[in-house]
């Protein structure tokens, strides 16, 4: 038999580390990002169109590359960070596997750009699919740019499953996010389309979390600051009334490097226990500090994921911590048996002399007296007048009163008493129309009764179907009714998730919503679609935030059909919520004159029915 294994050649080879390095526009950001912060730069500035499909081009002002380095960037496995398998272990920088550059060039057009500070001219290199089509000398300023364009242009069916451009855009902004937090001390900056989205000046870390998610942001941080000799935790938690539905603003930085870890996560819910409301999720940006031999980040590609020596002891640092400065702030409830609160001084009497009160007295008043011109006035100690009149004759109030009484007797024997009511008995059957035959299970089911047997309806996702498909039919018609709101509504929001409301606005107006004008961080509502509550519209626009996140947003779906959905997920009755008959049976009834009463706008099964014969076989 012939030998069958072979090795594969190197454009192959570089393609399919390309599929564990690149999965979108966003990890091209990344990779990029890091190199720029292990150049030393001070000044990162991000350059994309079509959300990084078209071009994605990082400028650093750091040290730059020589000829050699920049033609050796690109090979496999070829770094300037470790030298031997014990560096692993005492990792202080981002790249280290020296696949990225070349993953990345294997499948796309890359132009690189580099100059060392001493060096009077710098290198630039093309680089196509792994091939290399020049090399030469160029004037271009210290440092190192690189532009990768047209990703995934030699894989079609790979650049088939990127998302839409508002979905990539996410993904760029998140990974931006987590390079900009870690890195406070750096300059960074982000153009999309030619306009700017980020402009990020150096600044301390509590301005660089303000900078990225909003000024509003600056009143919801609550400090964290512990040192020991395991771990160094600092940064801060956002209060509990801050928190919000969706993990968006939860970032864990361990040596300056973003990770995801649901155990550490665990304990900052657990520090936050009783302060939050159900389904909510509180905000944190935390540096950890700990000794590189403790910790091992070569254990997922993305090197998001980390692993501790000792997580037990971490977990009970970092709860800990948090939940002392949430209690230092008085965040959190406490308990103090010395302290009386109605003993407190309020802060406008602090500076102020105590006074004794004083009370005057009219020794000659007489309240039996007939004297109508005797008036008595009584002086309290705050200044204020009292008077009392006394009644004249009070004795004549009682004048006639016998006489009245005798002239208007009844003559109990003329009174007719009403026969009492005949109760039937109490087992008697009811009559078919008294029959109740819809009931509420657990505040979830609509259970309702039919000829075949019994009808089991989920409450919630029955009335996600009505409000998607009338939602949907305003959209499409643009006939939707616009409740005015005597003042304005301003909400405040973060530069990105001021882009994606921007982007739908033309499809929130047809839904109902009027603007009225926005800002940097704010916009302002003057009108809002009729049924939905005015203290739910920010839980209904950060719903919708939180779907374009999610992926939701296919190419397939247009944004009036993600408005629908992400509207009827919001305001649809939840489970847990009581019904009585009557909203029952619309529920029912709306359910069924829906073109598509059987799934959920998620595809999820509204109701089933349990026949006769299928409760009989429940019996045998």
């Amino acid at each position: 038999m012939s030998d069958i294994i072979q090795l594969l050649p190197d454009h192959v080879a570089n393609q399919i580390a390309a599929g564990e390095v690149v999965q979108r526009p966003a990890s091209v950001v990344k990779e990029l990002l890091e190199n720029a912060i292990d150049a030393n730069a001070s000044e990162i500035k991000l350059i994309l169109k079509e959300a990084g499909k078209t071009l994605v081009q990082v400028i650093d002002n750091g040290k730059g590359m020589s000829v050699t380095d920049a033609r050796l960037s690109f090979e496999r496995h070829a770094t300037s960070k470790i030298r031997s398998a014990e560096d692993l272990f005492q990792l202080n920088t981002k790249g280290f596997r020296g696949e990225a550059l070349a993953s990345i060039a294997a499948i796309a057009h890359v132009e690189l750009k580099t100059k060392q500070e001493n060096d009077e001219l710098g290198t630039q290199l093309v680089i196509e699919g792994s091939d290399v089509k020049s090399q030469e000398v160029t004037v271009t300023p210290k440092g190192t740019s690189v532009a990768v364009k047209n990703l995934f242009f030699n894989i079609p069916a790979r650049r088939n499953f990127l998302k839409s451009n508002t979905v990539e855009l996410r993904h760029v902004s998140d990974e931006f996010h987590r390079v900009a937090l870690a890195h406070p001390n750096i300059a960074f900056s982000m153009f999309h389309n030619g306009s700017e989205l980020f402009s990020l000046p150096t600044s301390n870390y509590r301005q660089r979390v303000v900078n990225i998610f909003g000024s509003k942001t600056n009143e919801k941080l609550v400090p964290v600051e512990e040192a020991t000799e395991v771990l160094t935790v600092s940064g801060f938690v956002g209060k509990p009334e801050f928190s919000k539905k969706t993990k968006s603003e939860q970032f864990f930085f361990v040596n300056h490097r973003f990770v995801k870890s649901p155990y550490l996560n665990h304990a900052i819910n657990s520090a936050f226990e009783g302060l939050l409301k159900d389904s909510y999720h509180p905000s944190y940006f935390l540096n950890l500090t700990v000794d590189p031999k403790t910790i091992d980040i070569n254990i997922h590609p993305t090197k998001t994921e980390i692993k501790f020596d000792d997580e037990h002891t971490l977990y009970a640092i970092l709860r800990s911590s948090v939940k002392h400065s949430l209690g230092q702030f008085n965040i959190a409830p406490v308990l103090d048996f010395q302290s009386d609160t109605n003993l407190d001084t309020p802060y406008n009497y602090k500076n102020k002399e105590g006074r004794t009160p004083t009370i005057e007295v009219d020794r000659s008043f007489n309240p039996f007296g007939n004297n109508q011109a005797h008036k008595s006035t009584e002086k309290g100690s705050y200044g204020q007048n009292f008077s009392k009149t006394p009644e004249a004759n009070w004795e004549s109030l009682y004048v006639g009163l016998e006489s009245k009484s005798n002239s208007n007797l009844i003559d109990f024997k003329e009174v007719n008493f009403e026969t009492e009511a005949k109760t039937s008995s109490i087992f008697k059957p009811e009559t078919e129309a008294q029959i109740k035959t819809i009931y509420q299970l657990r505040q979830k089911y609509v259970v309702s009764i039919i000829k075949s047997g019994m009808l089991i309806i989920d409450q919630n996702r029955a009335h996600q179907r009505i409000l998607y498909e009338s939602l949907l039919k305003q959209l499409t018609s643009k006939e939707a009714t616009t409740q005015q709101l005597l003042f304005p509504l301003v909400l405040n929001f973060s530069n990105s998730d001021l882009q994606i409301i921007k982007q739908l606005q033309s499809d929130l107006e047809f839904a109902g919503f009027q603007f009225s004008k926005d800002s940097n961080e704010k916009i302002s509502i003057i009108g809002i679609p009729v049924g939905v509550p005015e203290s739910e519209v920010s839980i209904v626009l950060e719903q919708l935030i939180s779907d374009v996140e999610n992926d939701v947003p296919d190419q397939n779906f247009s944004p009036s059909d993600l408005l629908a959905k992400s509207l009827a997920k919001s305001l649809a009755i939840k489970t847990g919520q009581s019904l009585n008959e009557e909203e029952q049976e619309h529920i029912v009834n709306r359910l069924f004159a829906c073109k598509e009463p059987s799934v959920s706008p998620t595809n999820k099964t509204t109701f089933i029915t349990l026949g006769i014969d299928d409760i009989e076989k429940k019996f045998m």
